[in-house]
């Protein structure tokens, strides 16, 4: 599969996936960042204990570490979707999720590629793209993160108390 394929694969498909799940893509962004946090200080933990328990090659060793963090990496994001499941109504806010949905998708990329093996790793790494996308990564990131502050905020439901005073005013 060619380098560029993957990384668009990476980016759509949690959009596609966020989109028809109508799962609230900014808490999807936060879990992704979740998750990032427990491989930046639980990985380095699970890849001694895997060294412990591994009696096998180094290389085997290394795809079990991998894989180990890109486990930790993905379990808040999947618990995430499994129960926020259908959380966004259909219309304009479910419009409003694709933004970032886009935005969870170019984080997951740029958190994913530095955990898959070193091959993968290495024939995306050299690609014209992913050196562009690196370039302008904390643009991606601060304004995903803005963007996913916005829709939190503009995504969460009403109250009872703002439904109530609603209900008044028509």
């Amino acid at each position: 599969m060619s380098p560029a394929l993957i990384i668009t694969a990476i980016v759509i498909t949690p959009v596609v996936l966020l989109m028809l799940l109508r799962v609230n893509a900014a808490l999807v962004f936060l879990s992704l960042c979740l998750g990032a946090v427990l491989t930046r200080f639980l990985g380095p933990d699970v890849n001694d204990l895997l060294s412990l328990l591994s009696s096998h090659s180094s290389t085997t060793i290394t795809a079990s570490q991998t894989t180990a963090q890109l486990v930790l990496l993905a379990i808040p994001v999947v618990l995430t979707i499994v129960f926020m499941v259908r959380s966004v109504p259909k219309g304009f806010k479910l419009v409003l999720n694709a933004v970032p949905s886009v935005g969870v998708g170019l984080l997951a990329l740029l958190l994913v590629v530095p955990l898959l093996p070193p091959e993968a790793q290495r024939s995306i790494v050299s690609t014209d793209l992913w050196s562009q996308v690196l370039q302008l990564q904390d643009l991606l990131v601060g304004s995903s993160a803005l963007l996913c502050l916005f829709a939190l905020l503009s995504l969460r439901p009403k109250t009872g108390h703002e439904k109530h005073a609603k209900k008044h005013k028509a």
